[in-house]
């Protein structure tokens, strides 16, 4: 039998109490701490955290309304309209009045740590852009076994996301590495060897098009096995699928609008919509070093109106196009970076996926207790 077992058994053998979340976390308003200047910089000390995905925003250099967090006195930040949320134990300023910061009531009867995991187990998703927190979130009900339980689960489920943090920071460290040895590849000062051309020399560019709407599906289907894109990062980037392939050919997308420049080496059939520029590659040069080359471009779109890069605009940046038989080279070693960096069936990504999977399983079984037998069913039992 397991340590937690024993707590169980010996602290709540019959089930546990359900209470509220309002009953168990205080929440405070994010006015006194909004940040006043959005001018980041990274020199600067104190973040500026958002609730959403992005989490830290930059750095200021404000240094008064700031929240104090630190690893003994964490809070947790709660988006009050998506109910996105974080665990901070950091002193810092947020970015505007959609957030609630969410502490425990007493660390006696409910671990602030306890309750951000179970937190991860509400299954809720607003369907209108209202404050969340006060009207419906606060009420969900969750399982509040006795303090000693609380922390032994703590314990078990931190173990799975310090496992993922060490892999997350040295996947971090690997990127950075995996873009320092491209740029020191590509770069070929003085090298009578290569030409600086431009992509309108080297690729066959052009803009993707709307797809009749008959013909795609958003989930791939007996009919509809292509992948149609659209600018997005990752998964984000696949639209839906279709019946037609535009590009059957090597060939690098770049994203034209949202997040511009970013880039992706396609190797199978697809088709290319609205807000994507694609590059086919001419003899001169392979797909894959375009992909790399096109890595070290900085796009500038234009800032008025919605910042777009255009077909004309693309084909004046310039890469260095080396032999063939440098770019292939080049290639060699750009590929085992990019797999370990990137590659979702193997290397780091793969591997901290599935320490993420292995996290919800035993969040999931953890944190399932059944309730306490009411005073009814006492009575009948």
């Amino acid at each position: 039998m397991s340590r937690l077992d024993e707590l169980i058994a010996e602290l709540c053998p019959d089930g546990v109490e359900f209470v509220e979340l309002n009953e168990v976390l205080d929440y405070e308003q994010p006015t006194k701490y909004i940040v006043k200047s959005t001018n980041y910089d990274d020199s600067y000390t104190i973040p500026v955290l958002t609730a959403g995905q992005s989490f830290v925003l930059g750095y200021t250099n404000e240094d008064f309304g700031i929240y104090k967090a630190s690893p003994d006195s964490p809070v947790i930040i709660f988006d009050d309209f998506t109910t996105s949320f974080h665990w901070v134990d950091f002193n810092f300023k947020v970015k505007s009045s959609a957030m609630k910061m969410l502490r425990s009531k007493d660390n006696e009867i409910a671990n602030l740590r306890f309750l951000f995991h179970l937190m991860k187990n509400i299954n809720y998703i607003p369907v209108d852009h209202s404050r969340q927190w006060i009207g419906k979130y606060s009420k969900f009900r969750i399982p509040l076994p006795p303090l000693a339980v609380q922390q032994e689960i703590v314990r078990i489920l931190d173990n799975f996301t310090e496992l993922t943090a060490e892999l997350t920071a040295e996947l971090t460290a690997r990127k950075k590495q995996y873009e320092y040895y491209r740029d020191l590849l590509l770069t070929f000062e003085g090298n009578p060897e290569v030409k600086w051309m431009a992509l309108g020399e080297v690729c066959d560019l052009f803009a993707g098009g709307d797809i009749p709407k008959d013909r795609y599906s958003k989930e791939k289907t007996d009919k509809y096995t292509i992948p149609i894109y659209s600018n997005g990062i990752g998964d984000k980037a696949l639209y839906g699928y279709t019946d037609i392939a535009k590009i059957s050919t090597l060939s690098v997308t770049i994203s034209a609008r949202g997040t511009i420049g970013y880039s992706i080496l396609h190797k199978e059939p697809y088709y290319p919509i609205i807000r994507l520029i694609c590059a086919i590659p001419k003899n001169i040069i392979t797909a894959e070093y375009l992909y790399y080359a096109v890595q070290i471009l900085k796009f500038k779109a234009p800032t008025s109106g919605i910042p777009q890069l255009t077909v004309p605009m693309v084909a004046k940046y310039k890469i260095p196009v080396p032999p063939l038989e440098e770019q292939e080279r080049i290639v060699a070693i750009l590929n085992r970076f990019d797999a370990l960096c990137n590659d979702l069936t193997s290397g780091l990504p793969a591997e901290i996926e599935a320490r993420k999977k292995q996290y919800e399983y035993y969040r999931d079984k953890l944190l399932s207790f059944k309730p306490l037998p009411s005073k009814d069913e006492e009575g009948t039992a």
